[in-house]
């Protein structure tokens, strides 16, 4: 698009996790080929991949009492402040990206609130004068391409050598020092919410049996999870990243894996940006038509027809957690076996 008939500035809003900002990325690199100037307003676990996303110039934080599992009650100064950085951020338009449970209208709200003039989002409820773009989609796709349609509704179409999928700014930080030099899968066993993963053992398990059939093993985790981290690698031999890296260090690592395995969490859509294949340990608590990795070949994994499915519980309501229970060691090692072998012996791609 020629500089001159682009739009200008531009407010992103996505207010909940960092994985949900990684699949609006598309979407953001769509509202930056049609504008001069993309802010991207977030939570702090979205703000935190902003820097690595193509096309976003800078971040608002704001930790939204509307999103999220546990929402603390509304901070008046904090949004002053933000009402105060909108005012000052001048902008054109805004596109509210949300996932299906979510509302935009408060967003909507408080971007009227600051003078900005357009606003899009998608919308099941009545916005009344809150929206100019009021977009409707069906639920059932991918959320990265329920975001890219909404961007397109609001005028900003993705460029035609944009292929869509999930993608990271480089360069990417040197991490060869932290990884092996042969060819690893990397682990993230670490998930927010404990109905989404494994429990420690099985973890250990499998990178038990990984190392066993001579693959190099990377486990990854937050400083949060250093403990969980030791337990997985126990003395497979598998090397222990927990703590040892920061969100950029931790997009090279999995940027070096040969595959990923990881539950639905953010570096499993980390790792869908960097391009690195994911065996997906998929609880059904959530649709995989909408929130498996995106773009890269998968192997998923996980009982979707367990009575959990659809329930977006947290924590297992299920005694036996039988969506991921049924998931063995040896499943994963299969999986990996399948995503490594090459591409003419692939029987099919995502699983």
């Amino acid at each position: 698009m020629n500089t001159a008939t682009k739009r200008g500035r531009v407010l992103a809003v996505r207010l909940d996790g960092l994985g949900d900002v990684l699949l609006t990325g598309p979407a953001l690199r769509a509202l930056a080929a049609g504008s001069r100037h993309v802010t991207l307003l977030a939570g702090p676990a979205g703000a935190s991949v902003a820097p690595l996303l193509p096309g976003v110039n800078d971040v608002l934080v704001y930790k939204a009492p509307w999103v999220g599992p546990n929402p603390q009650p509304l901070d008046g100064g904090c949004l002053r402040f933000l009402m105060r950085e909108l005012l000052l951020g001048d902008f054109d338009e805004a596109v509210i990206f949300t996932s299906f449970h979510q509302s935009p209208l408060p967003a909507a709200l408080l971007l009227r609130m600051t003078a900005v003039p357009r606003v899009s989002a998608i919308s099941v409820d009545y916005p009344g004068s809150l929206l100019d773009v009021r977009h409707l989609v069906d639920e059932d796709i991918p959320e990265t391409e329920r975001a890219l349609s909404l961007a397109r509704a609001a005028g900003f179409p993705l460029p035609p050598d944009d292929d869509g999928r999930l993608a990271l700014r480089h360069p990417l930080p040197d991490v060869s020092a932290l990884v092996p030099a042969e060819r690893y899968v990397a682990v993230h066993p670490g998930c927010t919410a404990p109905a989404r993963t494994w429990p420690v053992e099985r973890w250990a398990q499998a990178v038990r049996e990984l190392t066993a059939d001579g693959h190099q093993v990377v486990v990854t985790g937050s400083k949060n999870e250093r403990e969980l981290t030791a337990r997985t690698a126990g003395e497979s031999g598998a090397v222990d990243l927990g703590g040892r890296t920061r969100l950029p260090e931790l997009a090279a690592v999995l940027a070096g894996a040969a595959v990923t395995v990881a539950p639905n969490t953010g570096p499993a859509h980390l790792s869908a940006a960097a391009g690195t294949p994911v065996v997906s340990l998929f609880a059904p608590v959530v649709p995989a038509v909408r929130w498996a990795p995106y773009g890269v070949e998968t192997v998923l994994l996980g009982d979707q027809d367990a009575p959990c499915a659809g329930t977006r519980a947290r924590e297992c309501p299920v005694p036996g957690h039988p969506c991921l229970s049924g998931v063995t060691a040896r499943d994963v090692v299969s999986a990996v076996e399948k995503l490594l072998a090459p591409a003419g012996h692939r029987e099919g791609g995502a699983a």
